[in-house]
């Protein structure tokens, strides 16, 4: 399941015991994007349009667009740990209604992020969003304790061709450690061709077995 820290853009995470019980609507849609997550890291379309258009409902009846707005970036930031990118279109037709957080978390998925938008980052984010690439990445990436968040982080990095090899090492080990299915393929399907590219026979094999074993086809 989604760790909560990547969560807190939804503002949706459930109060604390002291205080009053949140709102049905609340507790609905962060239970619906953790679904999103879930079944779009597992390659479950089917589940993944239900939970969205549950989540889309729940978050509606606030007539809020600012709080749509950050739930389109927590499936946008799934994508880009999966190394899938695009503009996020689903987030820019609500931009507009967008907290300055929302837009620098937007410009940090892009690569793009400014130093002004930096700042509103969370830390370890902030440091790697200004980084020029480098071995030292890998081991800021080991800072971030929640794995969604350092997947995510690791897909910037590659996004803005600033990803080192070792960043490969932690996205893979991080992905497959959480068993996510997505994800991983797609890491070691970039690894295995630069494996490839790189004439290392030896990594190349191992990637192979790997990506047979996730993909459920038998090695060979």
């Amino acid at each position: 399941m989604i760790r909560a820290s990547l969560l807190s853009l939804l503002a949706l995470l459930t109060a604390c015991a002291s205080g009053p019980p949140p709102p049905d609507w609340q507790m609905n849609a962060r239970s619906a994007m953790q679904d999103v997550v879930d079944a779009y890291f597992a390659g479950n379309e089917r589940v993944e349009a239900q939970a969205l258009a549950r989540a889309r409902s729940e978050i509606g009846r606030t007539g809020r667009p600012d709080l749509l707005a950050r739930a389109e970036l927590l499936r946008c930031a799934a994508q880009v740990a999966s190394l899938q990118f695009d503009d996020c279109p689903a987030y820019r037709a609500l931009e507009t209604d967008a907290a300055p957080a929302e837009r620098a978390y937007a410009e940090y998925l892009s690569a793009r992020a400014t130093p002004a938008g930096a700042a509103l980052l969370p830390e370890p984010q902030r440091a790697l969003a200004g980084s020029a690439g480098g071995a030292g990445d890998a081991a800021a990436l080991q800072k971030i304790e929640d794995p969604l968040s350092r997947l995510v982080a690791a897909g910037v990095l590659l996004r803005g061709a600033r990803a080192h090899p070792a960043v490969f090492d932690v996205a893979i080990d991080t992905a497959s450690a959480q068993g996510w299915r997505r994800p991983l393929m797609a890491w070691l399907k970039l690894a295995l061709q630069r494996a490839e590219q790189a004439g290392a026979a030896d990594d190349a094999a191992r990637l192979k077995r790997r990506l047979a074993l996730v993909e459920g086809t038998p090695p060979r």
